[in-house]
């Protein structure tokens, strides 16, 4: 019996239907959404979702399932090494240094 406090790991796919609605699996958490971006942290990485009117439709914890309508210009999915380099040159961190 699995306990019910460990997170599932679901298999990622990205549907995309008429550019208007998205639906990703193996979604870990939504880090931040507006209307005209989304970053998503899943199983296969960060991706960034940008169009224009987006909005959630839902929004599964348990399946790991995200659905997006709105106007999908691009998709993305960000390096690992990329983000860690991005925040080491951040104006703030030199600051800091």
């Amino acid at each position: 019996m699995e306990k019910d406090n460990q997170i599932k790991e679901f298999n990622h796919a990205f549907n995309l239907v008429e550019r208007k609605n998205a639906t990703i699996t193996g979604v870990k958490k939504i880090e931040s959404f507006d209307s005209e971006e989304f970053l998503i942290d899943s199983n296969m990485g960060t991706i960034v979702l940008k169009g224009e009117g987006l909005e959630l439709l839902k929004l599964d914890n348990k399946e790991g399932k995200v659905i997006i309508k709105g106007m999908i210009n691009s998709l993305n999915y960000l390096d690992e090494n990329i983000l860690k380099k991005n925040k080491e040159n951040s104006i703030i961190s030199r600051l800091f240094r």
